[in-house]
């Protein structure tokens, strides 16, 4: 990985060139008069944090969550 220092004409002059190498991972810093003033970064998109409270006090389970089914469901998931 590279930077390059460019002033702001020939950013603007070369702009796709430009994305291109940065697509490659070359960092490129504008500068207008000598003075940097930005720079140009490949994007990284940004991943959703996970949130694991999101049904928070929306759910509940009965204590006999885990109780065996009756017959009569046992059988209508086992498809008899």
């Amino acid at each position: 990985m590279s930077t390059a220092v460019i002033n702001i004409h020939e950013a603007k002059t070369h702009l796709s060139r430009l994305v291109e190498g940065v697509a490659r991972g070359n960092d490129i810093i504008i500068a207008k008069a000598g003075r940097p003033v930005a720079r140009l970064i490949r994007f990284a998109p940004v991943k959703a944090a996970i949130r694991y409270d999101l049904l928070k006090g929306k759910v509940r389970i009965f204590g006999d969550f885990n109780a065996p089914l009756p017959m009569g469901a046992l059988r209508a998931f086992e498809g008899k």
